[in-house]
């Protein structure tokens, strides 16, 4: 039986805000020193050869430069690999523009796969699962985040990655090992997937005494929501002793 909610999962569900949110890159750590972003201070940069390391200032960059090399060049010669034209050769606005998705949309990812991987009921999931999430992508729209719609998600072994790609997983377990010494459980990942195209998403995990956002059920149809409607605005839901609070 579906589980019902008093309240949406979050802010704004049924209702577009009146003025169109700043664009969120969600929560971040600096890869190099362990800063954490603090948006109101400005926002940390995107390597942008992987597009997934981040940075709080170019000198953090130009020191974690001789560690993130091996994944990031990994990272970057699989997107060119796939832009050669050619028999099979892959649409180099959907390797864009689907970069751009998973940075934009990164607070649902991660809210998406906290819910889907259970882990405030189950932390020890992220270690064995990961979450796959597969888009359709449709080539025309003056919005690019609304080319992407939701076509299904699964949950998979965790050494769907690891096995396939042991740099990945080196790079996955460096982020974990850092989670763990702050207090975290592990790193969770999550496989955004359009195609023939995919991109890793790890992200690390507080420890879930840590996290009040509520446990839901319906996380497919809030992703799928999001998602479709092109919202980059989401803010889920967290009973607290205060009360309700959505962010």
């Amino acid at each position: 039986m579906a589980a019902v909610y008093a309240q949406p999962a979050a802010a704004n569900y049924f209702t577009a805000p009146a003025h169109a949110p700043p664009k969120q890159r969600g929560y971040r750590l600096c890869d190099q020193c362990g800063a954490v972003e603090q948006p109101h201070h400005g926002r940390f940069r995107l390597c942008g050869g992987c597009m997934t390391t981040q940075y709080c200032s170019q000198d953090c960059q130009k020191a974690h430069w001789p560690k993130h090399k091996p994944i990031c060049q990994h990272t970057a010669s699989q997107i060119s690999s796939a832009k050669q034209p050619g028999p099979g050769s892959i649409d180099e606005s959907l390797v864009k523009n689907l970069r751009k998705f998973v940075s934009t949309h990164s607070s649902l990812l991660s809210w998406a796969g906290f819910q889907a991987l259970q882990l405030k009921r189950v932390p020890s999931n992220v270690r064995q699962n990961a979450l796959l999430i597969e888009l359709n992508y449709r080539h025309s729209g003056s919005d690019s985040l609304r080319r992407f719609s939701v076509k299904a998600t699964h949950i998979v072994p965790r050494t769907y990655v690891t096995d396939n790609d042991p740099l990945v997983g080196q790079d996955i377990l460096r982020r974990e090992e850092r989670c763990r010494k702050t207090g975290g459980i592990g790193c969770a990942v999550i496989i955004i997937q359009c195609g023939e195209i995919s991109q890793v998403m790890p992200v690390e995990v507080d420890s879930p005494s840590r996290i009040s956002w509520d446990m839901r059920e319906d996380w497919p149809q809030v992703l799928q929501h999001f998602v479709e409607s092109g919202r980059t605005d989401f803010k889920p839901i967290s009973t607290t002793p205060r009360g309700i609070v959505y962010g």
